[in-house]
């Protein structure tokens, strides 16, 4: 059985304060976009994970599938798999990769071998695993909150804009984009302001995380500006980095970013 994972953009992130856990309480919108991942799980002999397309760093036995395996494996009697990723879904980019990779598998999973599971079964699973994978269990346009495994669902569509998503030669890990902010409360939430038109988001709607990443790397803050000379209505870092996304009217001409950068349109 193959399924396809999909990736996300986050319009808007406010880091709003530090959690004994170790993980920081933020708001964001989790937006599923068209760039995919595939991934085949297959029984086996014995548990096995390999991959081809993009290189992914670290050590087999320590990708999120696996983990995802384990987690399913301590309630439910599952035979071994043999699973295959093939990776395009750019790798350390703040477009949830990894994490869609593990919610999906856990689908996968589930419906491989009949294990009946409730949407909020899943949902536990996959918050074990990281702080965004769980919103890929459904994928749906939300308002996240908490350390971002908590929704609220919102009625959001994009789908006779144009995204775009340009990805720089640059890599930004979550700890370092996580240095780099100062928590403080919102006065308006994200909730309240995706409802504001389009236009305006550019004006009130912003990822915290740019101030530093784009100080520390300068070629995203380029990636931005280009996009809005290019005509988009908003633009924005996803996460932490180091993908950039606009949204335009109708389809733009980035062929100056294709030089020196992965461009992915209508996604």
């Amino acid at each position: 059985m193959i399924v396809f994972p999909n990736a996300k953009i986050n319009i808007g992130i406010n880091i709003t304060g530090r959690r004994p856990d170790g993980y920081h309480n933020i708001e964001t919108i989790f937006y599923p976009v068209r760039i995919y991942d595939a991934l085949e799980a297959l029984p086996g002999k014995e548990l096995r994970f390999n991959s081809s397309g993009l290189a992914i760093p670290g050590r087999a036995e320590d990708n999120l599938c696996i983990k995802a395996y384990h987690l399913i494996k301590n309630d439910h009697k599952l035979p071994a798999v043999d699973i295959h990723l093939h990776k395009h879904i750019p790798i350390g980019a703040g477009l949830g990769g990894g994490s869609a990779d593990a919610a999906f598998f856990i689908r996968l999973i589930d419906q491989q071998f009949e294990l009946g599971l409730t949407t909020e079964q899943k949902l536990n699973y996959a918050r074990q695993l990281g702080a965004d994978c769980a919103f890929f269990i459904e994928s749906k346009p939300v308002f996240a909150f908490e350390k971002g495994d908590q929704f609220e669902p919102i009625k959001l569509d994009l789908s006779k804009c144009c995204l775009v998503l340009v990805m720089p030669p640059a890599h930004v890990s979550t700890s370092e984009a996580y240095r780099g902010v100062k928590p403080a409360e919102v006065k308006y939430s994200l909730y309240e302001l995706i409802n504001e038109p389009l236009k305006e988001w550019r004006y009130f709607i912003k990822n915290d995380f740019e101030e530093s990443v784009f100080k520390n790397h300068a070629v995203i803050r380029g990636v931005k500006a280009a996009l809005y000379e290019a005509g988009a209505i908003y633009a924005s870092m996803s996460g932490s980095g180091a993908s950039v996304f606009g949204i335009f009217d109708k389809t733009p001409d980035l062929s100056p970013l294709e030089k020196t950068n992965q461009v992915f349109y209508n996604i």
